[in-house]
């Protein structure tokens, strides 16, 4: 069994000259926002939910991001309410949020018997 069952990354990378960034996105906010409602909602701790700063994970165009592994599921946000939602249904129910899905991150279809 691994060590937490779930752990969500941030993407907290500042980029120069410009270029667009997850931290210029609102990521710090979303990335504090996330531990509180994680350990309000008491998801934190051994066996149940990490959440990780990262530097870039290569998604910036498409950000702010971050991913939960271990599904590997990419998602975006714009609010708190996003975030929210991320961490009632992914976190702790088990389902994937679709509509904040990055776009190619789009679950596999599951091929027909």
């Amino acid at each position: 069994m691994s060590h937490y069952a779930h752990h969500i990354f941030f993407c907290l990378n500042q980029r120069e000259g410009g270029r667009p960034c997850c931290a210029a996105r609102g990521a710090e906010a979303a990335f504090d926002h996330c531990k509180q409602a994680v350990k309000a909602a008491g998801l934190s701790g051994p066996g149940q939910v990490r959440v990780n700063r990262a530097g870039c994970l290569d998604r910036c165009e498409e950000g702010p991001a971050c991913v939960v592994y271990p599904e590997g599921v990419w998602y975006t946000y714009v609010d708190q309410h996003d975030i929210d939602e991320i961490v009632e249904r992914h976190l702790k129910a088990g389902e994937v949020v679709e509509r904040l899905l990055l776009p190619d991150a789009a679950p596999l279809a599951t091929p027909a018997p």
